[in-house]
């Protein structure tokens, strides 16, 4: 009993920190309940942090369930570096016996209690552990004194000063060799690479060869530079005690960083070696699917019922859902893929393409529909809306026309899919493109006539096909005239703007022949005189017989 009451009064100290007299210099304490006492088995296996001053460690102490061991190092610490920075305290630390153990203090300031959990941790009797923590206290507080000297950081100072003029004349040394080197090689080898790659037609492979060797000089330029930048770094931070710490943990956060790459990069080698095979058994699938498709577009493999142009197209749905295959059974061999925060990228991601690719999609969607619904070849002439043209490319999101014109007009498939498409080209080279123009004819010329002079025309337009024979209708029996419609055949849709030209000047000249008044676009009476153009006026300036090289005699 007497032992049990004891340790809770050891532990109740060590909580309140010190005793009276000394309780009014120190930061308040956190105090562990009473209740907080562990077995031995637990006290073993309790975690300890380091008491650090300056970057070095001092010793290791344990903590307790209301009191862990990291904030107990930390006042410590914080105590052991405020008696260091007061010259008024001395450096003489002295153990004196209190109710908690023993009380470690350097003149008036106190700094720790060593309590019998200490001790049974670094199995050494209570005294003995006071002592060995007094003269590490004692050397840390001498160190950091000594460190902070003036005289001592004016060395400091002259000595980073002189590191980083030395560091300048090596970097200078170090750029201008490399650049001489580099320079040199570009004389010496270039020349030798160049030849070879003349005689062994490897253009690809030369070039190839000559970027390696330069970065070879590269790496060698910056891994000379970084070693001289890391060494002046660490010793400069080495010559102040305010920064050595980080100086003796600079090797430690460069290569940290790189010790957990590697350690995860062989965590994940199954995995990896996993995606490398599937990338390879997926690439060669993609060639195989390709080299098929290719021999279909080729017309060297033939399928039913499935048009050679669709060959390519397909075979870009196929590759889409290939990739997506590959990708889905890829997904949970990616390193982190499981974790949430590439979930949450992932989902981000997807939400961001499918807000700004909607527009895309249509596109594509409406590309692939207009390949396999044969609407227009490469080549056709075609008209959507008011525009008209030569189509010139077909591409997933967007269809190329060209105008007669010469113009080229960019228009997205979406808009072709959702529009009314005339294909000029499509029948045309089978049963021939009908052009067609009307003409108004009063009611005295007789019809007959009119259906002649029509057809001859025609007949006297070169470009036109005489199979079939072009054919007249009458549209209608307007108010004022009869309006008659002449129907000729062609196979050459490209050539329309030229055709339809040439239609009206010999309708133009075939009615003023045979002196039949045109009357389109309206007729209100009859003139005094017909609206004739007289045979001695057809080549009234600026008109030259000579110009027409189609006029029949």
């Amino acid at each position: 009993m007497i032992g049990q009451g004891a340790r809770i009064l050891t532990c109740a100290a060590l909580a309140l920190g010190v005793s009276r007299g000394a309780r009014a210099q120190e930061p308040p304490q956190v105090i562990p309940p009473p209740t907080g006492l562990l077995t031995e088995e637990a006290e073993q296996a309790h975690e300890t942090a380091r008491v650090v001053i300056d970057g070095q460690q001092l010793f290791r102490l344990r903590g307790y369930s209301g009191y862990p061991a990291p904030e107990r190092a930390r006042l410590i610490a914080e105590r052991v570096e405020a008696a260091a920075r007061d010259s008024s305290v001395p450096l003489r630390v002295e153990a004196a016996a209190s109710a908690e153990g023993l009380r470690l203090a350097a003149g008036n300031r106190f700094l720790m209690a060593v309590v019998d959990a200490d001790a049974r941790l670094e199995d050494l009797k209570l005294d003995t552990l006071a002592t060995v923590y007094s003269q590490r206290i004692e050397q840390a507080m001498r160190a950091y004194r000594e460190a902070r000297a003036p005289a001592v950081m004016w060395r400091a100072v002259q000595q980073a000063v002189l590191a980083t003029l030395l560091l300048a004349v090596a970097v200078l040394l170090g750029v201008v060799g490399l650049g001489r080197l580099d320079r040199r090689f570009a004389r010496s080898y270039d020349e030798r690479i160049r030849s070879v790659q003349i005689q062994s037609f490897e253009i690809v492979r030369a070039q190839r060869l000559r970027g390696l060797l330069r970065g070879l000089i590269h790496f060698v330029r910056f891994s000379v530079l970084a070693t001289l930048a890391y060494g002046w770094l660490q010793f400069v931070l080495g010559r102040f005690p305010q920064t050595r710490p980080l100086a003796e943990r600079l090797l430690q956060l460069l290569l940290e960083p790189l010790g957990r790459l590697a350690s995860g990069l062989v965590a994940q080698l199954p995995s990896l070696a996993f995606l490398l095979v599937l990338y390879f058994l997926t690439r060669w699938s993609l060639r195989l699917v390709r080299l098929f498709f290719e021999s279909v577009e080729k017309g060297q493999v033939r399928l039913s019922n499935f048009e050679p142009e669709w060959a390519m197209p397909t075979y870009r749905i196929v590759r889409i859902a290939i990739v997506a295959f590959a990708l889905v059974v890829a997904y949970p061999y990616i390193p982190g893929s499981q974790s949430a925060a590439f979930q949450s990228i992932s989902l981000f991601l997807g939400v961001i393409f499918s807000i700004g690719s909607s527009s895309v999609i249509s596109n594509v969607i409406a590309g692939y529909s207009m390949t396999y619904r044969r609407a227009f070849h490469l080549g056709d002439r075609i008209q959507v809306g008011d525009i008209m043209g030569e189509v010139t490319e077909i591409r997933l999101q967007v269809t190329h026309l060209r105008t007669p014109k010469n113009e080229e007009v960019v228009m997205p498939n979406s808009v072709l899919l959702n529009s009314n498409v005339v294909n000029y080209s499509k029948l045309a080279r089978s049963r021939g493109l009908i052009l067609h123009t009307t003409v108004g004819i009063g009611y005295e010329t007789p019809w007959r006539q009119v259906e002649a002079m029509l057809i001859e025309a025609a007949g006297r337009t070169p470009g036109l096909l005489r199979e079939p024979p072009a054919f007249v209708l009458q549209k209608s029996l307007g108010d004022f005239c009869v309006v008659y419609e002449i129907n000729v055949y062609c196979n050459e849709p490209a050539q329309m703007p030229q055709l339809y030209s040439l239609l009206h000047q010999n309708i133009l000249d075939v009615f003023n022949e045979y002196g039949v008044q045109i009357m389109t676009p309206a007729y209100e009476g009859d003139p005094e005189q017909p609206k004739l153009v007289p045979k001695e006026q057809w080549w009234a300036a600026p008109a030259r017989p000579e110009a027409r090289t189609d006029e029949k005699p």
